[in-house]
């Protein structure tokens, strides 16, 4: 329960800073939105095309956009000193990497349902499943892309090119995850007559399983290197 409590403290605190810099966030929320529409652009006007490919352009929006609201993350404590003030509090590193972790996984989340209403109205797509799926497939594939960035953000954050490097480290490692996403969403979108949409979430709920396990157990080394 104490490590609980410790937990939510540090989600806390990053959320309160998030809100401080909100403007931060609406800046990546109009880097996914332009990402959309430039996606929109490349393909042209036909919307057979980009109902297809719906579930992919989303996505890659929600992942571009992460790799600048992850680095924020870590940018201001990095910056003030604060990173090295948290490895002096008598709290197990799991703790400060699962609070982190938590509130960029609900700035995530709520950055990609932000862009859901917009990835409608340009690709035109009808949800046929139910925005419940949806929303839950949401919920799954932000929580597949925050564990791992979230530690690769801390390994790149003492870096000078740390934006360059991150997704470089972290692009990689999601392709599994990232492709199961798409697929999900893809069946959520347009329907599910073959019944492959429980492999697929399933898939994506096990690349969550690890890596929220493997990084909470690797983030000890990172903070201390």
């Amino acid at each position: 329960m104490e490590l609980l409590r410790q937990c939510v403290e540090v989600t806390r605190k990053d959320l309160l800073l998030q809100w401080r810099t909100r403007s931060r966030f609406a800046s990546v929320l109009a880097f996914g939105v332009t990402t959309l529409l430039l996606f929109s652009f490349a393909v042209g006007p036909d919307t057979t095309v980009l109902r297809t490919h719906a579930s992919g352009y989303l996505w890659l929006a929600v992942l571009l956009a992460s790799t600048l609201a992850l680095s924020e993350s870590f940018r201001l404590e990095v910056e003030h000193g604060a990173m090295d003030t948290l490895r002096l509090l008598p709290a197990d590193p799991r703790v400060l990497y699962y609070g982190k972790a938590l509130a960029n996984l609900l700035s995530l989340a709520a950055l990609a349902v932000l862009l859901l209403p917009f990835m409608v109205a340009l690709y035109d797509v009808q949800v046929v499943m139910g925005m419940g799926r949806l929303l839950g497939l949401v919920l799954l594939g932000t929580a597949g892309l925050t564990a791992p960035g979230t530690m690769y953000a801390a390994l790149a954050a003492r870096a000078r090119s740390s934006d360059v490097l991150l997704p470089l480290l972290l692009f990689p490692l999601l392709v599994p995850a990232l492709v199961a996403a798409v697929k999900a969403t893809g069946l959520v979108l347009e329907g599910d007559p073959m019944d492959q949409l429980g492999g697929w979430t399933g898939l994506l709920a096990a690349f969550n399983v690890v890596y929220w396990t493997l990084c909470g157990l690797l983030y000890r080394a990172v903070i201390e290197d």
